[in-house]
């Protein structure tokens, strides 16, 4: 139930994954949809504690994403920056790698590191080739990276890949090239 209610009401999801918990705590899936769902409705200390012990009953790198995610939502951005340096994290491959490298980025920014946030996503993934989601969302936090360091122009050209890939229309990056361009006057 909490799955099917998490986009529309974060909190009511909540209420069911407590209860899930409650009746099912040593499972590591019911630990996991209690902290994603927890996740998704801004308690950061209860997701944080449900993924990890999630992790801790089926082991693997799984949800490091998320957990520093979390991290960077209780005021911690050099926790976050610690996940993404784990050895775990080092076992990421793929859109997993690619979500935590976003969070990485996100903490430095949260650091006021602009320029580490930008080496931090400069990896082969950063193809303007690619569409997709996963590609959307690396496009635009690359971008946004950029434009804090000072780059606009470049911030603005990864704007406009992000725009190109965001098939699904996920993320504003078409707002933000308004924005960088005075079109949105």
């Amino acid at each position: 139930m909490a799955g099917k209610l998490v986009d529309d009401d974060p909190r009511l999801a909540l209420a069911h994954a407590r209860a899930a918990r409650q009746r099912a705590g040593r499972i590591a899936i019911v630990r996991e949809a209690a902290g994603i769902t927890a996740y998704h409705a801004g308690e950061w200390a209860e997701a944080l504690s449900e993924l990890r012990a999630a992790r801790r009953m089926a082991g693997g790198p799984g949800l490091l994403a998320v957990m520093a995610d979390c991290e960077r939502g209780l005021g911690r951005p050099e926790r976050a920056i610690e996940l993404g340096r784990s050895e775990e994290a080092a076992a990421l491959s793929g859109d997993e790698a690619a979500e935590l490298r976003m969070v990485v980025a996100g903490a430095r920014m949260d650091l006021g590191q602009f320029d580490q946030a930008v080496v931090t996503l400069q990896t082969p993934d950063l193809d303007a080739a690619r569409t997709g989601p996963s590609a959307a969302r690396l496009f635009y936090a690359y971008a946004d990276a950029l434009v804090a360091a000072g780059r606009i122009e470049d911030g603005l050209k990864w704007f406009l890949n992000s725009a190109a890939a965001d098939l699904e229309g996920d993320t504003d990056a078409e707002e933000r090239v308004a924005e960088l361009t005075g079109d949105d006057q």
